[in-house]
């Protein structure tokens, strides 16, 4: 069983990162900094306010970046062809469901075509190592929890759909083609730098340290699983390593907090920790349209073949989130109105 841990296995290796600026890839290019990796980005021209260009995390000095965006023919392909990157991780991806339902397109065009046309792209150029972000949500609502790996696929919102077929489409370029891909299926992503306010922490800490309600539109009963971001970096990097053992390749894994949580017994969490002054407000009953009611992942498979483990508690991954708010305060606010 190989430990998880900080190795030198990627000094000195040039690894591309699509999604650099969301909220996993910025976290996920501070570790591949921190070990000795050349990492180049693929950014489009006028980004969204990003919390990997703050301060604590990696700065642009220290990343080669190629303006456009995934969906655009070519461009990744030309980009691998220039630096010669023997590993990708690609997470850009439209992510937020409620957009998916107001404008499938958009998603579809984002997620599934600019997934294609990466794995074109790493297919043609011959990179050694291929991770893709699935999502948990690719089960869709099912009756047997936790999901496994090897349940069937059952989507059936447009978000969930995208990450489905990107799933697919990933999975099927090792026995077709020979490309070693491995593709993510991890829970609700949280951690500093997520400044996307339609998330669930970054609106009610955002709300809690302005001093005011936060106002959640559901009734706060539906359950998920949480994983703190720099977990879920432990856990994209041990894949790797897997991958470079000649395992996993056409594979999917899970990952998770380990147990799910009521969405209410998060908001309230939240609050304490953050200090708000104003209980919360849940209006409606159920979930949103377009949600899953109860979603929690086995990370069995995942532990069995790498060690690797959640290993920072519910708690303690929001009282790190919240401090690094607290930090960043300007720019949760200034979300807020983008």
């Amino acid at each position: 069983m190989e430990a998880v841990g900080v190795s030198d296995e990627l000094r000195g290796r040039v690894v591309l990162v699509t999604g650099a600026s969301g909220l996993m890839g910025s976290w996920l290019v501070r570790a591949l900094l921190a070990r000795g990796a050349e990492v180049v980005v693929i950014r489009r021209e006028k980004p969204a306010v990003s919390g990997r260009r703050e301060p604590g995390l990696s700065s642009d000095a220290a990343v080669e970046v190629v303006a456009g965006d995934v969906c655009t023919e070519g461009l990744v392909e030309r980009a691998l062809a220039r630096c010669g990157a023997d590993t990708v991780f690609h997470l850009a991806a439209q992510t937020i469901v409620g957009v998916a339902r107001e404008a499938p397109r958009r998603t579809f065009e984002t997620n599934i075509r600019g997934t294609w046309l990466v794995l074109e792209a790493c297919r043609r150029v011959g990179v050694e190592r291929v991770i893709v972000a699935s999502s948990d949500k690719a089960y869709g609502s099912q009756e047997q929890l936790p999901y496994r790996e090897d349940q069937s696929l059952a989507p059936i919102n447009p978000y969930d759909v995208s990450k489905a077929a990107c799933d697919l489409l990933a999975r099927s370029y090792w026995p077709s083609f020979g490309l070693g891909v491995a593709v993510t299926r991890f829970a609700n992503l949280y951690g500093g730098g997520d400044l996307n306010r339609s998330r669930l922490v970054p609106e009610v800490v955002g709300a809690a340290l302005a001093g005011v309600a936060p106002v959640i539109r559901s009734d706060g009963s539906s359950e998920r699983d949480f994983l703190y971001v720099e977990d879920a970096v432990e856990a994209y990097l041990a894949i790797w390593r897997l991958l470079g053992r000649g395992e996993g390749r056409g594979e999917a894994f899970n990952a998770g907090g380990g147990a799910p949580v009521r969405v209410r017994d998060v908001v309230t969490l939240a609050c304490r920790l953050a200090g708000g002054p104003m209980p919360p407000t849940f209006q409606g009953a159920g979930v949103p349209a377009g949600e899953i009611d109860r979603q929690w992942v086995d990370y069995s498979k995942l532990h069995a073949l790498t060690g690797w483990r959640p290993r920072i508690g519910l708690e303690e991954g929001l009282a790190r989130t919240i401090a690094w708010y607290r930090a960043n305060q300007l720019l949760l606010e200034r979300a807020a109105t983008d």
